[in-house]
């Protein structure tokens, strides 16, 4: 089996990662590394608690590290430079989390090669006076305000050696192509380009082709045991006006330690944690008009446990990552793969094992078969009764003539 000194990691970076006792590179860690020092343009597609982050940072941080920048007597951040390696993310938690990553990588290297976090929540003045400062070889941010800043002609792209689309596909989602869009346009299309997310279609894959001077190399890892093997599925056909009240009984009927829930509906977020907390269930949310203070407030309740749900919308938990997160609860069911796998990932990481619930009526449970059939995962029927989670086929040996199991969509779930 590989390892990272075989891929080429340098014996820093190997360091580094024994901290954390990872000691073995992923399977898509294997494929991209490699590829990655070697230059090429990559676009890699892999579930998400793969280790997406550490296949691009690895190679590319130790590529900067080589260069002629890092040497002795230079000094990489002479003033009009720029960042020589940029990352975007389409939201400020994603952002800060890879940052984070790219701190814990860093600490204890070059301390001339710094990382600085721009992102659309934080002060831009101060922003401006850190990027002038810091004169930064790394940076991670948003494309809302790192085209601000291009624009203001704060931030300098023509250095550029290497660009991360973390998320790809999202960020030429509709409410941020335009941005990602002008971005690209700015920087000049020789440099190494990176783009990654679990589900990255051939449409996100045919935008990105204009912003590439040479060909890239398409790399997918199948890793579809993660979403087999690791989390259990299972679904709960409920009518839409229910839906909130068989969130609160499935809570308290299985008392999870950590729950994500999700909502798709722009206002639901709210609605939930209100009907949630004004039943004594402790809850936070995530979603897109929370300002940093709340949001910030809220991820950190919830990864400490003090706040044991979390109610959030798919943009604001795009890429989260929360140790311990036991079970996820969706209350929709999304038109394609994409979301749903988002979702599930969110539990089942580091090699522990998750549940992924969902909660729909007839004709979510009817598209949710659809996209079990198509992913291979088992999606398992449930109903609640009397305080407990059971098998709709238990309840009706023991009750034969009640209609306690809504009939045929839950147990379409499995056809």
């Amino acid at each position: 089996m590989e390892s990272f000194v075989s891929l080429g990691v340098s014996p820093g970076f190997i360091e580094k990662l024994t901290e954390r006792n990872i000691r073995e590179p992923t399977p898509i860690q294997r494929l991209v590394v490699p590829s990655l020092l070697a230059g090429k343009n990559v676009l890699f597609c892999s579930a998400t608690g793969t280790g997406k982050t550490f296949a691009y940072l690895l190679p590319l941080f130790q590529t900067l590290f080589n260069s002629t920048g890092a040497g002795p007597g230079d000094d990489p951040g002479i003033e009009g430079r720029g960042p020589e390696l940029l990352i975007l993310a389409p939201t400020l938690e994603l952002c800060s989390q890879i940052k984070k990553e790219a701190d814990f990588l860093l600490e204890g290297q070059d301390r001339r090669i710094k990382a600085n976090l721009i992102i659309g929540s934080a002060n831009l003045d101060r922003q401006i006076g850190a990027l002038k400062k810091d004169r930064p070889r790394i940076i991670v941010g948003n494309p809302g305000r790192l085209v601000l800043l291009a624009r203001m002609k704060k931030l300098k792209l023509w250095n550029l050696r290497a660009l991360v689309l973390d998320e790809g596909d999202r960020l030429f989602a509709e409410e941020l192509a335009s941005d990602t869009r002008e971005l690209l346009g700015l920087i000049n299309r020789d440099r190494q380009l990176t783009a990654c997310s679990a589900t990255l279609s051939p449409k996100s894959r045919d935008l990105l082709l204009p912003f590439m001077a040479e060909e890239a190399l398409f790399v997918e890892a199948g890793e579809e045991e993660i979403l087999q093997d690791r989390i259990e599925h299972w679904a709960f056909f409920c009518e839409e006006r229910r839906k909130i009240q068989n969130l609160r009984s499935l809570l308290g009927a299985m008392r999870p330690k950590k729950t994500l829930v999700f909502s798709g509906r722009g206002g639901q977020p709210g609605n939930i944690i209100s009907q949630l907390q004004y039943h004594h269930i402790p809850a936070a949310g995530l979603y897109g008009d929370m300002d940093k203070k709340n949001r910030k407030e809220a991820i950190d309740g919830f990864r400490s446990g003090k706040i044991p749900v979390l109610v959030s919308s798919d943009l604001a938990a795009r890429g989260l990552d929360i140790p311990g997160i036991t079970h996820v609860i969706a209350l929709d069911v999304p038109a394609d793969k994409g979301p749903y796998i988002h979702r599930a990932g969110r539990t089942g990481r580091a090699g522990n094992r998750g549940i992924m619930i969902t909660i729909g009526d007839a004709d979510e449970m009817r598209r949710l078969a659809r996209l079990e059939k198509n992913w291979g995962i088992t999606i398992y029927p449930k109903v609640l009764y009397r305080g407990r989670v059971c098998l709709p086929e238990i309840l009706e040996e023991k009750a034969p003539s009640k209609n306690i199991v809504p009939p045929g969509p839950a147990q379409k779930v499995r056809e």
